[in-house]
């Protein structure tokens, strides 16, 4: 029997959880260490103790920027095989953490395969499945419907779920008087919104918080709270509805805490470049050094087809200006169920962001593996350099499709490369091209 709860009550209390000392491990950090910032709120581990083939992870202050990714079915693409594989995808890549957005049919047997199989953190958004594993309209579901929900969901070994509190009625009357260009643009958002104004009632999240955070202190699930009204587009970015939600979520920060409930917090989507880093800093401050999980964000709106990219970009900048975990966002955004390769390209972009992030903000042995690839660059080892790539096939199959007339060459520069050059300089020798000496 455990002396405690959650990470938190245990860090607090002065035990070093196993969770812990697996974080302490991949961060190089001490487990005294780990468990002094667990006991603050500044990092979450989150761990449900129903997931048992976890491999734990830290989120938050000094540590790693971790990445997510998003699967799940919906009503018009129902295969469970395909989202199987992009778990494959993302846990080959490194992601860190797995949300099952399924908002089709019965989705327990998913995720409870997933629970079984990952060793990622895994994350739901209750309110998404709440449909359609009820089996009801959206205005015949009732406030303790969806606590039986998010009850489910913590039985299966979830280790986080996003929970729209934040959206109560003072939030929703700045979010109407302020007019936005997108509206609401969160899917769970839109649909509490819808059902408190057919219903009348408050937020049953917001109306019944106490409750749901002893469900979540039960299976020491991670609260993430959701943000509803996150802007869906540059012009919408830090307005009143954005910022009043961030209020009231800062506010739920600390009653998590003070049941001993792990927390993050969720952030922007859409936003200018000259808005994120003092966004970062804003929500910290409001949400007292929580960890903070932001949706790219994307610094344009007009490279659909591309929004990997855009959100990589407005990540890097968030995840060196405070940000802790990013969700990522594949070329298929806006405009369809992504596939494997959209997964593929999704992943790559956001550790990419992810891990500049990490050597801006100096985390320990960040660029251990970018000197790794210096020195197989430096002796023109390509099989090294394939050995240190984040992706070793693609790369290995760019070098190969054309062909150096020298292995120690590239099909760019050929014997005029750089590095060969200033090598045979340095060690003496003649560099010559018509006749090789």
């Amino acid at each position: 029997m455990r002396e405690y709860s959650t990470q938190m009550e245990a860090a607090r209390k002065g035990i070093i959880t196993p969770e812990m000392k697996t974080v302490a491990e991949k961060e190089y950090r001490t487990p005294e260490e780990i468990r002094a910032l667990v006991a603050t709120g500044e990092v979450c581990i989150p761990a449900n103790i129903n997931h048992t083939s976890l491999s734990a992870e830290g989120i938050g202050k000094g540590l790693r920027t971790k990445i997510n990714v998003n699967l799940g079915i919906s009503g018009d693409a129902k295969d469970y095989d395909l989202e199987m594989r992009k778990v494959d995808m993302a846990l080959k890549f490194g992601a860190e953490a797995i949300m099952d957005l399924s908002n089709y049919g019965k989705t327990n047997k998913f995720r409870t395969e997933l629970v079984a199989k990952s060793p990622a953190m895994i994350g739901t958004v209750p309110m998404y499945d709440a449909i359609g594993y009820l089996d009801k309209d959206l205005l015949e579901i009732t406030a303790e419907d969806f606590l039986r929900v998010v009850r489910a969901h913590a039985e299966e070994g979830v280790d986080f779920m996003t929970i729209h509190a934040g959206i109560n009625r003072r939030a929703v009357e700045a979010f109407r008087r302020d007019k936005r260009k997108m509206n609401i643009v969160s899917r769970g958002g839109s649909l509490l919104f819808a059902w408190m104004m057919m219903t009348g009632n408050e937020n049953p999240f917001f109306e019944h918080y106490d409750e749901v955070l002893d469900i979540l202190r039960e299976y020491d699930v991670t609260i993430s709270l959701g943000d509803a009204l996150r802007p869906g587009c540059l012009s919408d970015a830090s307005d009143a509805g954005q910022i009043a939600e961030l209020i009231e979520l800062g506010d739920l920060t600390k009653r998590a805490w003070e049941k001993d409930v792990q927390v993050m917090v969720e952030g922007p989507g859409h936003m200018p470049m000259d808005q994120i880093a003092a966004n970062m800093k804003l929500q910290k401050t409001i949400c007292h050094g929580a960890p903070f999980y932001v949706l790219g964000p994307l610094v344009s709106d007009i490279f659909p087809g591309y929004d990997h990219i855009t959100s990589a970009i407005g990540g890097a900048i968030a995840a060196a200006s405070g940000a802790d975990f990013l969700c990522y966002v594949t070329p298929a955004e806006h405009l369809r169920l992504p596939d494997a390769d959209d997964v593929k390209e999704g992943i790559i972009a956001s550790k990419i962001a992810a891990h500049a992030a990490d050597i801006a903000k100096g985390v320990p042995h960040a660029m251990d593996k970018d000197n790794e690839m210096a020195a197989a660059r430096h002796a023109l080892d390509w099989d090294a350099m394939f050995a240190v790539a984040a992706d070793p096939e693609k790369a290995k199959r760019f070098y190969e499709q054309t062909p150096p007339s020298e292995r120690h060459t590239c099909s760019m520069c050929g014997k005029m490369c750089a590095v060969r050059t200033t090598n045979m300089i340095l060690e003496g020798k003649e560099v010559t091209f018509c006749t090789e000496k």
